[in-house]
């Protein structure tokens, strides 16, 4: 597995990762099956706007040649009592599913630490749906703790999956 720092040449392969990740895993929180949040989130105008945001960073995760995941950070994000230079925000990390079982995501996870080190952050942060309770406990495992919970107002999500969790983990 390689881990490779994404440039605006990326946009289709990073969409081509995004839709099947989405469409294998996601689909079920929905009324629309997605299709509004795909539409909306993942197109090249708006990864376009958001790789022009300095405080991004985008990263495919490569398999052999096959790119197979994608990790997007928030660089200064504040949570909680902890201003924005010192948090870093692990806002997506997507894997398709032929990914799944290889300890993809905690070499991922691994990565985003030894990138936070790399700024100088006391914090990682991160957004984790409740009702996924393996992914919850895939975090803590990694070294992340619950630190407050809210409910997502997106248009067409199906409202037993509106719980989400706030998680941070000390750098």
């Amino acid at each position: 597995m390689t881990i490779k720092p994404c440039t605006k040449e990326d946009i289709k392969d990073m969409i081509r990762v995004l839709l099947q990740s989405y469409l294998e895993h996601y689909t079920h929180l929905w009324e629309d099956e997605g299709v509004n949040y795909m539409k909306n989130s993942f197109n090249e105008k708006k990864l376009d706007e958001e790789m022009s945001n300095p405080n991004a960073a985008f990263f495919l995760v490569q398999d052999g040649q096959k790119y197979v995941g994608l990790v997007k950070l928030n660089i200064d994000s504040a949570v909680g009592d902890f201003p924005a230079n010192t948090t870093l925000e692990l806002e997506r990390i997507y894997f398709i599913k032929e990914a799944a079982g290889k300890g993809f995501g905690k070499k991922a996870v691994d990565f985003v630490l030894d990138y936070a080190k790399q700024k100088h952050k006391q914090v990682i942060w991160l957004k984790a749906m409740e009702s996924s309770t393996a992914v919850v406990e895939f975090y803590k495992k990694c070294g992340f703790r619950v630190i407050g919970e809210y409910e997502l107002n997106y248009p067409y999500i199906r409202s037993e999956y509106k719980g989400m969790v706030v998680m941070m983990m000390d750098v």
